[in-house]
């Protein structure tokens, strides 16, 4: 696999439908998908019809993004000279109730990512979906995908049953840092809650906005909770969560610390410091100013040229054309985005 052409750490294979699915699922639930009528799991965190969910010109006659890796490739990969793709599969099986249709459901995804996508692209990657409404069974779907080296991540949603760095998911953590796999956050949720800390909203646009909010309080979560403290050689990778939020949350975060840091004594120096040091986040969406001068300080503000990944976000409609990166974003920079920064987060990509 080529070294120097970028990695595209944000994009999104498309199930064309539960029917495509049934051949990875046993046969018990495959005669409880028949019976009890499911013939879909698409999170409504992403409204099929919804501009923002598939941009116009890579929708097909069904109005879906890339549902064959050569679509993919076609659509995702070549306008913008990408060498590897990481391919997150945004498939709901974090919303059954039921903890084992749910892990069935993973397994599903994983097996026909890696049997109809991964073997036939040598180019792709893919990451671990996990049911995380039971960390037991999502920890027995890393075990059995970690072989893989095909598998480069542990995908999680940023809004679930409890925040990410209660103790529940540790053991998922745990799996993740032995096989020597970071966890990447998506925007989503499972909607045991709302997604607004005030309520349920009415609109779509609220709930695209307030994932920013999810992130701030699942990055907070994960470094007061002690996951960075217990799990010292885990990355955490926040994917659509926007990053343009992160310098003033961390001033904030570091502000407070300083003065109530006796309930974490875990957190032995200050958060801004943990954070640029394990987290990253994927390019897209760019939530800045367009003015290249205005974004330019606030990827000063940053602290880092390590923490931004490069993403495309493909199918969701992040930007126009083949204009993935921002006007203005020094050359140097541009690099480590698109080369280094992705190889350095996912140790797999360098085997």
């Amino acid at each position: 696999m080529a070294t120097e052409t970028p990695v595209d750490c944000d994009v999104h294979p498309v199930v064309p439908g539960m029917v495509a699915l049934l051949p990875y699922l046993d046969e018990m639930w495959r005669e409880m998908v028949v019976r009890r009528g499911l013939d879909e799991l698409n999170s409504i965190s992403y409204p099929s019809n919804a501009p923002l969910t598939t941009r116009a010109d890579w929708r097909d006659a069904s109005g879906r993004g890339a549902s064959t890796p050569e679509r993919l490739a076609r659509e995702a990969m070549a306008p913008f000279g990408t060498g590897t793709a990481i391919l997150n599969c945004l498939y709901g099986v974090q919303l059954p109730f039921s903890e084992d249709l749910g892990a069935a459901f993973a397994r599903a995804v994983n097996q026909w990512i890696a049997h109809e996508w991964l073997d036939r692209d040598e180019r792709l990657r893919a990451s671990i979906v996990v049911a995380a409404q039971s960390p037991e069974l999502s920890v027995a779907e890393i075990e059995r995908c970690a072989a893989d080296r095909r598998f480069v991540q542990v995908l999680m949603l940023v809004m679930g049953d409890q925040p990410l760095g209660k103790r529940a998911y540790w053991p998922i953590y745990e799996a993740a840092q032995r096989h020597g796999l970071p966890i990447g956050v998506h925007a989503g949720s499972s909607y045991r809650h709302p997604p607004t800390p005030v309520g349920w909203p009415s609109t779509h646009t609220e709930d695209y906005v307030n994932q920013a909010q999810a992130f701030q309080s699942a990055l907070t979560s994960l470094v007061t909770e002690g996951v960075f403290a217990k799990f010292p050689r885990l990355t955490v990778v926040l994917m659509e969560s926007g990053w343009t939020w992160l310098p003033a949350h961390l001033w904030r975060l570091d502000k407070f610390w300083k003065g109530v840091r006796m309930e974490v004594p875990w957190v032995d120096r200050p958060p801004s410091e943990i954070v640029r040091e394990r987290v990253r986040l994927t390019l897209q969406p760019v939530d800045g100013p367009a003015d290249p001068a205005q974004l330019g300080r606030l990827l000063d503000h940053m602290g880092s040229e390590e923490m931004l990944l490069f993403s495309t976000d493909y199918p969701h409609w992040q930007f126009d054309g083949d204009r993935a990166l921002p006007e203005g974003l020094p050359a140097g920079l541009a690099r480590k985005m698109m080369v280094d920064n992705p190889r350095a987060t996912y140790p797999r990509l360098s085997v």
